[in-house]
């Protein structure tokens, strides 16, 4: 236990290290291609990335979480079996993006459409051929190699973009660097296990395996993209590609804190619990309760300095074509707090086997954001659609705290206490701010 203590520790080291390495690239690079590149062609990315991300999320099995939570999980042909379904389905989901090609740019009235998706999708035959070594190192917890693996690939997408936007400042720059990046990372996944030699396999019982634990796997990533990805979907009918570029932006900067919750909760939460699974509720809460607060208030305390130095991170760094990004940023800043505390909680749910808490609550979301996105826009405009979109994360939270209530695993006086933290945080720096004769983020977002 003291082994898998420090591993956990030297793991959730690793992953905010790497998050924030690659982040500060991420930052970087943004504010160097938003003036080389115009808002349309990120507005067309982001679209054309929702859709391939829907048809990977729509043939979810679960077969990295699957490698990870099994107890065959470090078997050959166990590995080998997986290995060879994740490959039949890489060329399965180009088939389905040539197919859906024209309908998509036929409903969105853009010939472009036409060759972009096909070229794009061509990332999903290269990530097929992946080596499962990257969800093993997640099992064992050799997140060291992982996030020095991650940050290179990419740094290697970056490059490419830049070098290329500098050439052509054209959208083929933003697919150019996206193709590199999945051609090296498969390439080199194959290198990180040496030892390990993929076969095509065909184990029943492991496909057998496979398939029943990944069955809820299906029903929640399905859903986790029409939740998380509904508001692009929307909004690239309601606004213009610029806009939906604009807004691209914004939601990149305010979703930096749930990222980086989102990988610890899958590279460490996820495989640390799911090796305790087998202990008592009450052990299992008592471990979890101190870290998980420590998390709660860190990202607290990150989004409280988002909200009230957002926009001027904005206005400051970018050019003015996405001077918009300014308002949006504080109010989807916000926004990210219950989806930070639905990552915390569904992270635990699946590690103990109960993934239908986060199938049920990503419904409600998409529930809620058909409904409730287009109704918003059309009431109150651009602003009301944002703020629809900030709040769309309280209902799927929601579902996730009554799970963990039934499996005596509740946080819900924890996360009550990490909001007051937050609402306290957010208004003292806001204080601050305007004590310093600044105008606060409130002010900006009114104006």
């Amino acid at each position: 236990m003291v082994s898998l203590e420090k591993k956990a520790i030297n793991g959730a080291a690793w992953t905010f290290a790497g998050y924030g390495a690659s982040q500060g690239l991420r930052f970087v690079s943004n504010i160097i291609l938003t003036r080389l590149l115009v808002p349309e062609y990120f507005g067309l990315m982001s679209l054309i990335n929702t859709f391939i991300m829907g048809l990977v999320l729509f043939s979810d099995i679960g077969i990295g979480p699957s490698i990870i939570q099994n107890k065959r999980g470090n078997d050959v042909d166990f590995i080998n079996t997986a290995w060879t379904i994740q490959v039949i389905r890489g060329f399965g989901l180009w088939i389905c993006s040539l197919v859906i090609t024209w309908p998509v740019s036929n409903f969105y009235e853009d010939n472009r459409l036409l060759w972009l998706i096909p070229i794009v999708s061509l990332t999903t035959i290269i990530q097929g051929f992946n080596s499962v070594s990257l969800p093993l190192m997640k099992k064992n917890l050799d997140l060291k190699k992982l996030t020095v693996f991650e940050f290179i690939s990419q740094a290697i997408s970056i490059v490419v973009m830049i070098s290329w936007a500098l050439i052509s400042p054209t959208v083929w720059a933003l697919v150019g660097g996206n193709i590199a990046a999945k051609t090296f990372k498969m390439i080199w996944s194959h290198y990180l296990i040496p030892e390990l030699k993929h076969r095509f396999t065909w184990d029943k019982d492991a496909i057998k395996e496979i398939f029943s634990f990944g069955k809820w796997i299906f029903v929640s990533t399905v859903m986790t993209f029409l939740a998380s990805q509904s508001d692009r979907l929307i909004l690239g009918k309601l606004l213009s590609f610029e806009m939906l570029g604009v807004y691209t932006v914004a939601f990149t900067l305010a979703d930096m804190p749930s990222k980086v919750i989102s990988r610890l909760a899958s590279q460490v939460i996820f495989p640390v619990i799911s090796k305790q699974a087998n202990e008592t509720r009450e052990a299992l809460k008592e471990k979890l309760e101190p870290k998980r607060w420590q998390l709660l208030v860190g990202m607290a305390v990150g989004i409280a300095l988002l909200f009230n130095t957002g926009d001027y991170v904005i206005t400051s760094l970018y050019d003015e074509n996405y001077s918009s990004a300014a308002w949006m940023l504080p109010i989807l800043a916000i926004g990210i707090w219950p989806m930070i505390l639905f990552y915390l909680s569904n992270s635990v749910l699946l590690a103990i086997g109960h993934s239908v808490y986060g199938a049920v609550g990503f419904n409600f979301k998409v529930i809620y954001m058909v409904v409730a996105l287009p109704l918003s826009y059309q009431s109150f405009g651009i602003v009301g659609a944002i703020v629809a979109i900030a709040l769309n994360d309280l209902l799927s939270y929601g579902v996730s705290a009554y799970g963990l209530y039934r499996e005596k695993l509740s946080f819900f006086k924890q996360d009550l206490l990490a909001t007051m933290v937050l609402i306290f945080s957010t208004v003292a720096i806001g204080l601050i701010r305007y004590a310093l004769g600044l105008q606060t983020s409130v002010q900006s977002i009114i104006s």
